[in-house]
């Protein structure tokens, strides 16, 4: 039968045939007489890259180095002709190589630009290399030219060209500074892959003078400088904000070109203001996972190690606030030629039969053609026994001498592949290159190879034989591939004569080898820890057991070195003797004795002491057992002997056993088991393909000993695996493809070696075979060209070089899903009611899903307001659902609107198609609350109250109904009154009010659909003044300081008293407050959940943490403890289930009006009617008497007139509060309902107040020229200059009556 060989030729001679089955020759060593004579066709061992690139300050050095026997001649050509060496005196090649070496010192390299390729030849064939491009690298300057300066708009985009001349390889493209500083970029600011500076817009900082582009040209490290460029930025008339366009590249789309394997660099770069940011995105499809980066500011998509998949279209967007722009870019890869399968040499005996394959791809696909010797084979001598099929050189029937080099050169536009084979035709019979007789010596249970090196035409076979009998490749022999035999545990049953027969048509060889299995060497009676005395003696035994046909030696080492060169140290046949033992003879130590295939050794302690009494019992971790041996050697069990250590005091408890696996966990010890004190033995089951050594440690009541010396390697035979790899799992990972992963077994569980998994897949119930492959030292595998979310069965089989695990577990997977392809039908809308809307559609069939159907995605967002135009459009909300659900319901609708609908399919992958938009439109709804409600021009019997139409009109208003009611003093509820307003109404004037009455007004707006959210204000009609009568005070009586007026009403409206922004949330509407002297009232609108409401208040202009309240399902709360006289910044908020504000309206500011008399409302009492007429009267006494008496010039000495007519029921003003004595109590402090006074707590004179100071001569208050008493009832006083405030009169008795008006 014929056999196809490859093999390939190292080190000047022919190696691979010495060795029929071994892939690597160069482990055997070869016997150079057997190589000589032996032919060789030329190979190329080294040359120079096809596209070299020279530096012209440097020689030119072309490589060309080959092999062959004979050694291969070299000749050149140049630009497709002969080049000539000799002739030219400045090219010079390197003998018996074929490098040439140009030396262009007072020459130009431009000379020896060109293409260049080698020939080696000897009398077997003639080998070529690549075409070799020279060419020189180029620095060129600059061009001259005029750089005029550019002016630029603010705003304006701005591209700075860099145009750098052509060199070779092209320039390095950098911007700088004239301080050499690199120019700052970024996402405004970038450089281009062309080297040209663009600006997205420009600003007033880019104005400057010194824009400089520099080219760095690599290979003769210099660098070229542009004239700097001046940029002048204008501001009047700078450019507004715009959208984004795309400056580099222009239009929407464009083409990019890339070869496979590659690195592809896509560029977006935009004009925009403000400025764009970049996205990339791939179209149907996903970035390649771990190759894609983005560069430049996101400006550059780069992609590294180009494959096929990365073809396609590719997005980069741009986006600004005011609008987005795209470009896509179609990717086409291309392939330059790249081997599939080059042509390998043979190496054929005569008659023998071969093939030459040469299988290249590339996009294009690449033609294929074959020379013979550098010659088209069209063109070259006919050969009878060759002939091409299908691109392949069959060779039948070859002849000696009909030796040849084989190039086979696949090309296309992007690039070719050159690959040379030899066919070299021998006829050799076998030649074993092991020595005859060569003996082996082994000790039990190592390792024994036997070599059988080998040479032939054809490959010779080997056989091996023991005593004549036939040795197989299994358990106890393995025969390798360069056909050493191994026998893995040699035992003394092993040991005699071995035969290697090697054999082919032409003859046979055979050689004999010899094992011999000895016995290990163990010492038997290790020297003992040793405590002597100085000055007596110290003596190691150290008794051993050998193999009779080896010689063991002895060596002592103490601490590790040598012993001392002192007559005091004794070494006898089996023992160590110190004599006259010296403090400085402490020490550990060691016996070794070996032999010349093993050895073995044991140590020990010496410690000197002087001679003292006996030392107390002292307790200690006990030695380490010693003489580890192993016996009763099975295939996988093993018996453990070992002799303990001393005890120090403290019965030994247990053994423990360890072992480590030099094969697989080299340096580890792993626990093994654990045996009883009083035992020294035990039998281990081992495991198949472990090099087993056993340590032992002893443990008493102190502790463990410190580990015995490991004993002996074991090593147990190889089997087949007995367990599978676990954790095997299969994921789709894309529409085309599955991944199968499993946990690798670990090194102890191989149980042989060339251990590999056996992955298996198939679909599920589809009628057809296994496929299957062998992996080695990986833990997953992808399978490519499924279809798509397809059922899998699948198995991963542990197999070694002794055969197969236990027949696996079956796991089920699915390959990869796909996005779904139709989208639901059938899509219904339903309205029924303002704000909800039942939605149904049709279930998609699950052949369209490609995948997993996880739900469906319900999207729909309101277009408009169909009563007035939105001012920006609403965002899209979406619901999922489950995929057996083709219903739902929309809530929280907005009523009387213009909706949108769709609904798409999703499964694992993503989402599918977007159904056709579904546009429906809500009914008519109750409208929302009016806006603004507040209450104006407040007199004695009217007021008016505005607002403003509701922000929701939810329809069309019909008109608004407005009630009110009074407030007592007790806070209850009046009649209420009624009123219908029309649509167009947003005011109402009400008349015949009671004067000094608090009113509620509450308000509705009305569509068709009836009523909306009620709203309501407070306000108060203000006092009589013609109610009030002024006390009189009788003449010659003091007059006590009268009361000060009470602080008048305050209202708070809807609105704060100052602008506030509209609420942060849209669950909040319009806030109210109303404050009292130490509470106030907060009123609010809220469509979320009541449940985690809180009202928070605190003090305005403090660092103090504000205060929450818990809000109990109400719309309304009052806050109390508030502070007389302060303000307060006061807000409501919701909030989530982890106490986050969620929701939140604008901060409220609020006063509490100060603490003054309490008063209860005695304006309409008549006891208070009667007293103030009393009060009036005396006081109009009193001016008449002055008047009369200033007319007569008199004087009128107030102090005595007081005392001597002091009325009973008039009582002074007390001093310390200013209140009446008679009627001071504490409900006087108290303010009427409502109002308010300055945070001062003092009350202003009105315009409109009467004192006598206006008829005195003296405006100061003082007493005028006839010492009259008008100053002291002006009630002027003097500032307070401590204070600094405002100062205020003290009242009048006039005063006093108009302050509670």
């Amino acid at each position: 039968m014929d056999r196809k060989r490859s093999c390939t030729l190292c080190g000047g001679a022919v190696m691979l045939l010495l060795l029929g089955h071994m892939t690597n020759a160069l482990e055997v060593p070869l016997d150079p007489k057997v190589l000589e004579g032996l032919p060789q066709p030329p190979t190329i061992t080294h040359q120079s890259p096809k596209d070299y690139i020279i530096d012209p300050r440097e020689n030119i050095i072309i490589h060309c180095e080959a092999k062959g026997k004979p050694h291969p001649s070299f000749s050149w050509t140049r630009n497709g002709t002969h080049f000539d060496v000799e002739k030219d005196s400045k090219v010079i090649m390197k003998p018996n190589s074929g490098t040439l070496v140009i030396d262009i010192s007072g020459e130009k390299a431009e000379a020896y630009e060109g293409v260049y390729q080698c020939i080696a030849r000897n009398e077997h064939g003639s080998a070529l290399s690549n075409n070799i491009v020279i060419r020189q690298s180029r620095s060129p300057l600059w061009s001259k030219e005029k750089v005029e300066p550019i002016t630029v708009q603010r705003g304006m985009s701005l591209v700075l060209q860099c145009r750098p001349p052509a060199g070779l390889p092209p320039p390095i493209i950098f911007w700088m500074d004239n301080n050499f500083q690199r120019l700052p970029q970024n996402s405004r600011v970038s450089q281009a892959l062309n080297g040209d500076l663009y600006f997205s817009n420009v600003l007033m900082d880019d104005n400057r003078n010194d824009y400089i582009c520099y080219a760095r040209f690599p290979h003769t490290q210099t660098i070229q400088q542009k004239q700097p460029i001046t940029v002048n930025v204008l501001d009047n008339s700078p450019s507004g904000e715009r959208a984004p366009t795309f400056m580099q590249p222009p239009g929407m789309h464009s083409t990019s070109m890339v070869l496979k394997g590659d690195t592809l660099q896509l560029e977006c770069i935009a004009d925009g203001l403000p400025t764009p940011d970049i996205s990339w995105s791939k179209v149907n499809g996903e970035l390649p996972s771990g190759r894609f980066s983005f560069h430049s500011f996101q400006k550059t998509l780069k992609i590294t190690e180009v494959t096929d998949a990365d073809g396609g279209d590719y997005r980069c967007l741009a986006r600004n606030r005011l609008g987005s722009n795209h470009h896509i870019i179609t990717v086409v890869v291309r392939a330059a030629p790249f081997w599939i399968s080059a042509p390998q040499n043979l190496i054929l005996a005569p008659k023998e039969s071969g093939m030459l394959t040469c299988r290249a791809d590339g996009n294009p696909k690449p033609t294929v053609t074959w020379s013979v010797n550098g010659i088209p084979i069209e063109n070259s001598h006919k050969d009878p026994s060759r002939k091409i099929e299908n691109g392949n050189i069959i060779l039948s029937d070859v002849q000696t001498g009909s030796s040849a080099v084989y190039q086979c050169n696949a090309s296309n536009e992007y690039g070719y592949l050159l690959g040379n084979a030899f066919v070299s035709v021998l006829a050799e019979p076998p030649r074993v290159l092991t020595p005859p007789n060569h003996v082996y010596s082994v000790i039990t249970n190592s390792r024994a190879l036997l070599d059988c090196a080998s040479f032939g035409s054809p490959l010779p076979k080997i056989t091996w034989f023991k005593n004549g009998q036939s040795v197989l490749d299994g358990d106890l022999y393995i025969i390798h591939k360069n056909n050493t035999l191994e026998i893995n545990v040699a035992r003394p049953v092993h040991s005699g004569k071995y035969t290697c027969i090697a054999s082919n048509s032409l003859g046979n060889k055979e050689n004999h080898v010899y094992l011999e299995v000895k016995e290990p060497t163990r010492i038997l009676r290790q020297p003992e820890y040793k405590v002597v005395q100085r000055n007596s003696v110290a003596e190691f035994e150290c008794k051993v057991k050998h193999d009779p046909t080896l010689i063991p030696s002895m060596i002592w080492l103490k601490d590790n070195m040598e012993l001392p060169d002192d007559s005091r140290f004794e070494v006898g046949s089996d023992s160590l003797t110190i004599r006259d033992v010296r403090e400085d003879d402490e020490g550990n130590y060691t016996c070794i004795r070996n032999t010349t295939l093993d050895q073995d050794s044991a140590s020990a302690m010496l410690t000197v002491v002087e001679a003292t009494p006996t030392p107390p019992i002292i307790m200690e971790q006990p030695d380490p057992p010693t003489d580890l041996e192993l016996t009763d050697q099975r295939e996988h069990s093993v018996r453990l002997t070992w002799t303990p250590g001393y005890e120090n005091n403290s019965p030994i408890q247990l053994f423990l056993i360890q072992y480590e696996d030099s094969l697989h966990k080299p340096g580890v010890w792993v626990n093994m088991t654990e045996v009883s004190g009083t035992r020294t033995t035990v039998n281990l089951e081992l495991s198949p393909y472990v090099y087993y050594s056993f340590r032992v440690l002893a443990l008493n009541e102190v502790g463990l000993s410190q580990p015995s010396a490991p004993s002996r390697q074991y090593r147990t035979n190889p089997a087949q695996p007995d367990v599978n790899p676990s954790d095997v799992e299969v994921i789709g990972t894309s529409p085309d493809s599955l991944t199968i992963t499993w946990k690798e077994l670990t090194g102890l569980e191989s149980n042989g070696p060339g251990l590999q998994y056996n992955v298996s897949w198939r679909q599920k119930d589809v009628d057809q075979q296994w496929n299957s492959l062998s992996l080695a030292n990986v833990s997953q595998y992808v399978v490519t060209g499924t279809p798509t979310f397809t059922p899998y069965e699948v198995t991963v089989q542990a197999v070694n070089d002794y055969g197969p695990g236990p027949t696996p577990e079956v796991v089920l997977g699915y390959s990869g899903e796909d996005l779904p392809t139709m989208a639901p039908e059938n899509v219904k809308v339903s309205v029924q009611n303002g704000t909800m809307a039942v939605v149904s559609w049709d279930a998609v069939p699950l052949s369209t899903v490609q995948g997993r159907l996880n739900g469906y995605k319900v999207s729909y967002w309101n277009l408009r307001s169909l009563h007035k135009q939105d001012p920006e459009p609403k965002k899209p909300q979406e619901l999922i659902f489950q995929e057996n659900e083709t219903e739902s319901l929309l809530l929280g609708l907005h009523p009387y609107s213009q909706y949108n609908l769709n609904i798409r399919a999703f499964n694992g992958k993503g989402d599918g198609p977007s159904s056709p938009n579904q546009i429906f439109e809500t009914p008519e709804g109750v409208p929302g609350p009016p806006a603004d409600l507040k209450v104006e021009n407040l007199n004695l019997d009217s007021l008016v109250v505005k607002w403003a139409p509701p922000v929701e009109y939810n329809g069309h208003l019909t008109g608004y109904l407005f009630k009110y009611q009074p407030i007592n003093t007790t806070d209850e509820l009046g009649p209420l009154k009624e009123l219908l307003l029309a649509a167009n109404e947003t005011s109402v004037t009400l008349d015949n009010l009671k004067h000094s009455t608090r009113y509620k007004f509450y308000l509705n707006a009305k569509t068709v659909k009836g009523y909306g959210p009620t709203v309501t204000e407070e306000g108060v009609t203000i006092m009589d003044e013609a109610l009030i009568r002024h006390p009189a005070v009788e003449a010659g009586k003091d007059s006590a300081p009268p009361t000060p007026p009470p602080t008048p009403p305050v209202t708070q409206f809807l609105q704060p008293p100052f602008h506030k922004a509209p609420p942060a949330g849209r669950m909040f509407g319009s806030v109210n407050s109303s404050v009292e002297e130490n509470h106030a009232v907060i009123s609010w609108e809220y469509s979320g959940p009541d449940r985690n409401v809180y009202v928070e208040y605190v003090v305005d202009n403090s660092k103090d943490p504000w205060k929450t309240e818990y809000v109990n399902g109400t719309r309304t709360y009052q806050i109390r403890g508030l502070k007389p006289g302060m303000s307060y910044r006061v807000r409501v908020v919701a909030k989530d289930h982890s106490d986050a504000t969620v929701h939140s309206t604008e901060e409220l500011l609020i006063t509490v009006p100060a603490m003054t008399s309490k008063q209860v409302d005695i304006a309409t009492q008549g006891w208070f009617i009667g007293l103030m007429c009393a009060i009036a009267l005396l006081i109009l006494v009193l001016l008449i008497v002055c008047f009369i008496k200033r007319n007569k010039g008199g004087k009128y000495p107030v102090k005595e007139k007081e005392d001597a007519h002091q009325d009973p029921e008039i009582q002074p003003m007390k001093d310390d509060d200013g209140t009446f004595g008679e009627y001071s109590d504490t409900e006087d402090h108290k303010p009427l309902k409502g109002s308010r006074t300055p945070s001062n707590g003092t009350v202003k004179k009105d315009d409109s107040d009467d004192s006598l100071v206006d008829y005195g001569e003296g405006g100061d208050g003082q007493f005028n020229e006839d010492g009259s008493f008008i100053g002291q009832y002006s009630g002027k006083k003097e500032k307070d200059t401590a204070e600094g405030n405002e100062s205020s009169e003290a009242p009048s008795p006039v005063n006093a009556m108009n302050s509670f008006v």
